[in-house]
């Protein structure tokens, strides 16, 4: 707990920096050029600033200066230097001390730019400016030192990115990317600040263009995730101020991903409006990401540069499904690409994705089957569902997916509505060739999407017509729950509808809007203001499905309670009639699987003219008296069929006799006439 000047001087025989034992070596810090130089120059440090940041550096690289500092205040328990002890050190009288004080005011570089850190005494009450403990920050001794890593403030939500290849490597546009390169390129080499505003939706390729950008110019990428940051509690205005900083230090281009956070709490925007301003002055490049077009509040009066990232379009979607397929060593013809990228509006991440999971779904296939390697091809149906699993995700909090089981075999319907859903079909699966081929998209700036609307009574169909298209098509079929939609706060439902599109359009998915009329209904005079906002809510949802580039279905039981509105954005209008007895044969015909067993006898012809339901009603009589039929470990039977339509009936509230179908059944039976 001593000191003695004896051991002070030998102390100071010492070469600075020198360890314990060994020879000391030169650092090199003080010649010309050294990293002093340039902090010096970067925060416009005079030479006693720098005496300061040197004398409060020196416990940072040798312990014994805290010794020698504990001796110089004649107190052991303190051992960094203070703002006293560097000012007795570097003054010669006390004007010249007083004066000096200066540097360490909150607006002089050393304090403003947080180059030093004044760090108060915790054993002291509100201490003395004097008595203020130097820390040099972190950040600085790092540069000081020429370490390369990151600073420990960011490593929870940055991270560096070597450089890549250019932009060649890229499926961008040729103007796109050539404009890109001259833009960076020019302020690289100038030495001219940047700042380019990124927006487009998540997978559009923001992160790998900047990426490219660095690689350009051979530097690296700072990538901050603001959105991390924020949700770490952390202080964003001086989080942003080590980041820029650490991006100044290290010369790379800094991408700032998370820039949305500031749109949900006003009070970051003012915490950290300073430090955005000061790109102003940034002598790099920085890139700024967001989803919106527009940058938040505050920011965009900052001089950005906005560059729009769209998903790619058919041409390119088709080149990222060719080079990912091969680079899978998955062969696929013309033909099944076309089909892939017309159906599927992907990134070119989310296509690689789908390549690599069909082909280890396709390898999984083959190890558990046993089957030879030469059979671990992806199928076209696994290249399907590969890339739908890469789309719908957003959708899945407001909506249920329902997974086809349906084929066109099982659905009975007239030649008329059949061939109806068949074009309909077409239109889904030929849109890029009238839109895209043939330049109709030219002609046309809203309205592109496929509205449908199926009309008709309950069980004819509808949802089961739903499923065969979204088979057929090879979609996805998410059901929006209405009780999810429909609000009664004013300006709820349309933020819900909002939500619905917006995830849709990245969903890859068919919307299927059942009981539609309780969402669709007709516009009612104003009488109120209710009646007012009910039609603010229908007019909206008009706006929405002219804006829907995807497909829609709209199911109803009551057509005449639409909007005439909606009527003239429907594609096609599909009526589903209540079936005939010709109709409902055919009905009981494809109700029961081939594996199920049925017994002698069973006359469907009876079936269909004695119940006189539709197919959906139809469905659940067969499939309770599959149970009935199982529980008395017996073939499925006309006794079994009966039970099955007379409860059926009392859930519709009718009476039925069982002796329609039991007697004329048994006595077709026994006459040999039986059609099961």
């Amino acid at each position: 707990m001593y000191v003695s000047p004896e051991e002070a001087a030998q102390l100071l025989a010492r070469e600075p920096c020198a360890p314990t034992f060994g020879v000391a070596a030169d650092t090199g810090l003080l010649h010309e050029g050294s990293p002093f130089g340039v902090i010096a120059q970067r925060f416009g440090l005079s030479a006693f600033d720098l005496d300061v940041v040197l004398i409060a550096l020196a416990p940072e690289l040798d312990l014994r200066y805290e010794r020698l500092y504990g001796f110089l205040h004649d107190d052991v328990t303190r051992r960094r230097a203070t703002v006293d002890l560097a000012l007795n050190l570097r003054t010669s009288s006390a004007d010249e001390k007083m004066a000096r004080l200066a540097h360490f005011a909150p607006d002089a570089p050393l304090i403003r730019d947080a180059v030093v850190h004044l760090i108060a005494d915790p054993g002291h009450v509100q201490p003395p400016l004097l008595a203020h403990y130097l820390k040099v920050d972190d950040q600085i001794i790092a540069a000081l030192l020429g370490r390369n890593g990151l600073d420990s403030r960011l490593a929870s939500f940055c991270r560096f990115h070597e450089a890549a290849s250019g932009l060649d490597a890229l499926p961008l546009a040729a103007e796109f990317r050539q404009a890109l390169r001259a833009f960076a390129s020019r302020a690289h080499d100038e030495r001219l600040p940047l700042t380019l505003y990124f927006h487009g939706r998540r997978g559009t390729g923001r992160l790998a263009v900047a990426q490219a950008l660095a690689g350009e110019i051979g530097s690296r990428l700072l990538h901050a995730d603001l959105a991390h940051a924020a949700g770490n509690g952390r202080e964003i205005g001086t989080a942003l101020a080590v980041l820029f900083r650490e991006a100044a230090f290290h010369e790379v281009i800094l991408y700032i991903d998370g820039i949305d956070a500031f749109r949900r709490e006003e009070k970051k925007v003012r915490a950290c409006q300073s430090v955005l301003n000061a790109l102003k002055q940034s002598g790099g490049i920085v890139i700024l990401a967001s989803e919106l077009a527009a940058p938040p509040a505050g920011i965009a009066l900052l001089d950005l540069t906005s560059i729009a990232f769209s998903p790619p379009d058919f041409a390119l979607r088709r080149g990222c499904w060719q080079t990912s397929l091969a680079d899978c060593s998955i062969a696929a013809s013309p033909a099944e690409i076309d089909m892939l990228a017309s159906r599927f509006r992907l990134t070119a991440a989310q296509i690689r994705q789908a390549a690599l999971r069909a082909r280890n779904q396709a390898l999984w296939r083959v190890a558990s089957r046993r089957s030879p390697a030469s059979a671990a091809q992806p199928t076209l149906a696994e290249l399907f569902a590969a890339a739908r699993d890469q789309s719908g995700h957003d959708l899945e909090s407001l909506s249920r997916k329902i997974v086809p089981k349906q084929a066109w075999r099982d659905i009975v319907l007239p030649p008329d509505q059949e061939m109806q859903l068949r074009e309909i079909c077409d239109q889904a699966k030929f849109r890029q060739r009238v839109y895209g081929d043939w330049g109709f998209d030219r002609k046309h700036s809203s309205g592109k999407g496929l509205n449908v609307l199926f009309a008709g009574p309950p069980g004819t169909g509808k949802t089961m017509a739903a499923e065969v298209l979204a088979g057929d098509i090879g979609l996805d079929l998410c059901k929006i729950d209405l009780s999810g939609v429909v609000s009664k706060y004013i300006g709820e439902t349309e933020k819900n509808l909002e939500r619905i599109f917006t995830a849709a359009e990245n969903s890859n998915a068919i919307l299927f809007f059942d009981e539609a009329d309780a969402l669709f209904g007709k516009r009612s005079e104003v009488r109120d203001a209710h009646d007012r906002y009910a039609n603010i809510e229908i007019g909206y949802l008009l706006q929405k499905m002219d804006e829907y580039e995807g497909m829609a279905i709209l199911a109803t039981n009551l057509r005449q309670n639409l909007d005439d509105a909606f009527l003239r954005r429907l594609h096609a209008i599909v009526e589903f009639p209540f079936p005939d007895e010709e109709y409902r044969r055919r009905i009981w015909e494809v109700t029961f699987p081939r594996e199920a067993p049925l017994a002698d006898g069973l006359d469907f012809t009876v079936l269909a003219r004695e119940i006189r339901l539709s197919g959906g009603y139809i469905k659940n009589i067969a499939l309770l008296a599959a149970f009935y039929a199982a529980a008395e470990a017996q073939p499925i039977g006309v006794e079994h069929i009966a039970r099955a339509a007379r409860r059926e009936h009392q859930k519709l509230g009718r009476t039925w006799d069982l002796k329609k179908i039991v007697a004329p059944t048994l006595a077709a039976s026994a006459n040999g006439q039986g059609s099961g």
